[in-house]
């Protein structure tokens, strides 16, 4: 009975799998995490420049950057495919659904790497290639496969490589690193905890019944929310450092005011007079906030008014 139950699950894999197509391959490179990932690099090329970015380093930057980001989001697939099935957000993944195989989802990945690595290093530099690829071997390496198990802490230190892109966008057209593209690169990376930590509250039993420990699970929702909180508080003085340093202008330091106000709003709400749906409504507009928010950045950029 047991053989016959285990032929018939293999068998349910082996359809799944023949019915992969290529959107279930696009679903592996968590595209919309990529494009916004690629709107900082974006921002990260202008603002290096005061002109316009050479437009064979912005399609090759942008081309690399990506190819190694969604080669990361691959192997994180692979990596957390047992979790992902066992969570109502993630179970019906390609590899944890069993639509494309571990093999399949590497050997993508693999492709998808080297293609990056050699655009970097052939068409804009070494050191954005370099950089780049430590951001993958970051968030799939240190992060997937280690402190995502590890830590409650585990998105605040492995949020560095999410926060990179703005950096590599810099480095793509100067060569450099530079202090202004550190500061996007913290903007990003104190961004990361009450975003994810919003999704996290959502999604507490889910991470719980998988034993991820992340925040909610180890310490509390109501400490987590604390946490949350005091995180978009220290945003916010972050946020207002292009203006203080002389790195953006007018139009920036509105745009900034009026989009943390938005999101200290949603985390007061959070921490002090929750719905059902006021984390997933957090966590949206946290993605709204960074989206608009360096959108700003590249109006105010090129469109320099001041007082």
């Amino acid at each position: 009975m047991a053989k016959s139950v285990s032929y018939s699950a293999a068998s349910t894999r082996a359809g799944n799998r023949a019915t992969a197509s290529w959107r279930d391959y696009y679903e592996l490179t968590k595209p919309n995490v990529v494009m916004l990932l690629l709107l900082t690099a974006l921002v990260g090329m202008c603002l290096a420049t005061p002109g316009w970015v050479d437009w064979q380093v912005l399609v090759a930057g942008l081309a690399g950057i990506g190819l190694l980001s969604s080669a990361a989001a691959v192997i994180n697939h692979v990596v957390d495919h047992r979790i992902d099935s066992q969570m109502a957000r993630t179970f019906n993944r390609p590899v944890a659904k069993g639509k494309v195989s571990v093999a399949h989802a590497l050997l993508f990945a693999a492709v998808m790497a080297v293609a990056g690595y050699a655009i970097l290093e052939l068409a804009v530099n070494r050191l954005t290639a370099l950089l780049t690829l430590a951001s993958l071997v970051g968030y799939a390496g240190i992060y997937t496969m280690f402190l995502k198990r590890a830590t409650p802490q585990n998105i605040v230190i492995g949020g560095l490589a999410g926060a990179a892109p703005p950096l590599l966008g810099w480095t793509a057209v100067t060569g450099e690193v530079h202090p202004h593209a550190l500061l996007l690169v913290l903007i990003v990376f104190t961004w990361t905890p009450p975003h994810f930590w919003a999704l996290a509250i959502h999604r507490e039993k889910d991470y719980a019944k998988a034993k991820v420990p992340m925040l909610p699970v180890t310490h509390g929702v109501a400490f987590t929310k604390t946490s949350v909180l005091l995180y978009t508080l220290l945003l916010c003085l972050v946020c207002l450092l292009p203006y203080l340093v002389g790195m953006s202008n007018l139009i920036y330091l509105i745009g900034s005011l009026l989009l943390n106000a938005g999101f200290l709003a949603y985390t007061w709400k959070l921490k002090f007079a929750a719905t059902d749906k006021t984390a997933m409504q957090t966590f949206k507009y946290s993605i709204l906030h960074l989206m608009i928010l360096f959108v700003v950045l590249l109006v105010d950029h090129y469109v320099p008014i001041t007082l």
